[in-house]
């Protein structure tokens, strides 16, 4: 595969992207993610997830912590993820609380970024994402 282009908003505070989840019924979902090179594994929202139907409810229980912006809860695996180009099955994300003075639906960590050549040219607001 060649390689792929993703542009972004250098005038935003983070790297925003818009990427798609497959469900199990072949319904593609549009989110929100900010690149996140500090979280180890990806996180979605819970209240994106249960939109997308991919889980009954987001736990109430479940707070976050003082200090934090998300709180991982649990795991899953999405059927397909597109992003940056590519396409990824079998994709396990944490299920986590957001803030919802962020915007966003999801962290996008360095799970995905492992599986790739990655380059970020900020000044010219692209990613260029190849495989190894």
């Amino acid at each position: 595969m060649l390689n792929a282009v993703t542009t972004f908003d250098t005038s935003k505070h983070h790297i925003l992207i818009e990427f798609y989840i497959t469900d199990k019924n072949g319904i593609r979902h549009a989110l929100a993610g900010v690149i996140d090179t500090g979280a180890p594994q990806t996180e979605l929202s819970d209240k994106f997830l249960d939109y997308a139907g991919f889980i009954d409810g987001p736990n109430e229980n479940v707070k976050i912590k003082p200090d934090l912006q998300t709180q991982k809860y649990a795991k899953l695996f999405l059927p397909t993820v597109d992003i940056c180009g590519y396409s990824i099955d079998d994709f396990e994300v944490f299920i986590s609380r957001f803030d919802t003075s962020w915007g966003i639906d999801a962290l996008i960590g360095l799970d995905f970024f492992r599986q790739f050549k990655v380059t970020i040219d900020y000044a010219k607001g692209i990613i260029i994402t190849e495989p190894y």
